[in-house]
């Protein structure tokens, strides 16, 4: 973790000592009901920032993008401490950053440092056959080691086989669609929202049978359209070969195999984390902290340092592996956890909160409307955590596992689906594809922005999901 971040999580805290007393006896979560949607103002602020600094004034964003996320965090934080109380604030800041944002940092720092000491030796040439059989392989990874492992273990390689390449942008783009995404939601280990749903009853190979159809149609689709757009952009090149270099005559192969082990560790950490709970360890000013989750954040972090003693250095440099990804998401998702909190009390507030007519979209007559439980679902988890969003419309459609797995297994989907495929709408809607960004940047592809993202999601995407729309949930 950056160490501004750590330094701004201890002066936050001591700016809300006065709370710490009355939250240590108690404490008291902002009432999403009553709240209007002019709190999701500096979270809607936060993402116009993302979208549009980097294009209007780039100097000053890469110089100081951190402070702007800071600004945004507080600027829910401080209005809520004037009008809600000093108590309430710290809650709400500590049970963000303890239970929330300090696991999502772990994970993906554990992943993008063990992932970072794989390297595939050898040349691999980006042809279109090449780059569309690593998209593949990613699409299959994603459901087995988790959609932001299987993305830290092949973005690179893939970035690599196509340094010589004038057009990336396209393969990035689309490996965010299938990798960073819709691959990782045949089980429980794809994607958080689908884990979460089995911690509550929904059985390990539901998501499987019931969404592999969907899933498959899906990255069919999808890894057609790219074998089509990377042979014509690799035609237009004139079929580029990659210059000769050292790697030429190494034979094709993989260094820092021992990384796997440590990858394997990371999903076994966090599956028992969710089977086996072992009940509060300490509470935190109200914040509770699970042993469990805290004995899964510690072996993630082993799992990194490990990788780091038993990979050699060079490997490393080889792989392009630097530090500055990681850094600038653990800055940016500060401010974005800090101000989406008000957005997800108003959507857990349900039929009580400012979004009420929204999720009465998703019933008529008493009966589910599973087009608008997909597209609700999948449109708010684009934008905000899709974890809590699946919880929302999860409870929303009963809360029943068993029920819904057996009587309403359309509905399920639908929501299973919509959390998941979503998620590549944009570059925040799921934890690896920010990553994944940073790191394309950082080996010189130049990526769209925000917006020009939502460009390819919009104009590729959208259309395919309204073809399941028809297909599965009408």
């Amino acid at each position: 973790m950056s160490k501004h971040v750590i330094a701004l999580a201890i002066s936050l805290a001591v700016l809300f000592l006065p709370g710490i007393a009355l939250a240590s006896g108690g404490h008291a979560s902002i009432p999403g009901a009553e709240l209007s949607v002019v709190w999701a103002v500096p979270f809607a602020c936060m993402l116009l920032s993302i979208a549009i600094m980097p294009l209007t004034i780039p100097h000053f964003w890469e110089a100081h993008f951190g402070k702007v996320a800071v600004f945004w965090g507080l600027a829910f934080l401080v209005p809520c401490a004037l009008v809600y109380g000093f108590s309430t604030a710290l809650y709400e800041f500590l049970h963000i950053i303890l239970t929330d944002y300090v696991p999502f940092l772990v994970l993906l720092f554990s992943l993008f440092t063990v992932a970072g000491g794989i390297r595939l030796k050898g040349t691999l040439v980006g042809t279109p056959v090449v780059n569309t059989g690593l998209l593949a392989v990613g699409t299959v990874l994603a459901s087995w080691m988790g959609t932001t492992g299987a993305a830290m273990l092949l973005i690179r390689p893939l970035l690599r086989a196509n340094a010589h390449r004038k057009y990336r942008v396209h393969s990035v783009v689309f490996f965010i669609f299938l990798v960073a995404n819709i691959g990782g939601s045949l089980t429980p280990l794809g994607d958080p929202p689908l884990f979460l749903g089995f911690l509550r009853g929904v059985d390990f190979f539901w998501t499987a049978s019931n969404l592999l159809v969907k899933t498959s149609l899906m990255a069919a689709i999808l890894l057609l359209l790219f074998f089509i757009l990377d042979t014509l952009l690799f035609r237009k090149e004139g079929c580029p070969q990659p210059p000769a270099s050292s790697d030429s005559n190494e034979k094709l192969g993989i260094e820092g195999k021992i990384n796997f082990l440590f990858l394997l560790g990371i999903v076994v950490a966090v599956l028992l984390s969710g089977l086996y709970p072992l009940g509060e360890l300490i509470s935190v000013f109200g914040v509770s902290i699970e042993a469990q989750n805290l004995l899964r954040d510690l072996a993630l972090l082993c799992m990194a340092g490990l990788s780091l003693k038993f990979t050699e250095q060079r490997s490393r440099e080889l792989n392009g592996f630097t530090w500055g990804p990681i850094e600038e998401v653990a800055k940016l998702f500060f401010g974005i956890f800090l101000s989406m909190i008000p957005a997800i009390a108003i959507l857990r507030a349900g039929t009580d909160g400012a979004l009420a007519s929204l999720i009465r979209m998703v019933t008529h007559d008493g009966q589910p409307v599973n087009a608008m439980y997909f597209w609700l679902t999948g449109m708010l988890s684009s934008f905000l955590d899709n974890a809590p969003t699946y919880l929302v419309f999860f409870n929303t459609a009963g809360g029943d596992a068993q029920h819904l797995m057996y009587d309403l297994p359309a509905t399920l989907a639908a929501i299973s689906a919509g959390a998941v495929f979503m998620g590549a709408n944009t570059y925040i809607g799921n934890a690896p594809n920010f990553m994944v960004r940073s790191i394309a940047e950082s080996q010189g592809v130049r990526m769209p922005s925000f917006f020009g993202y939502m460009a390819w999601s919009v104009g590729i995407l959208v259309p395919l999901f309204g073809l399941l729309t028809f297909l599965f949930f009408m």
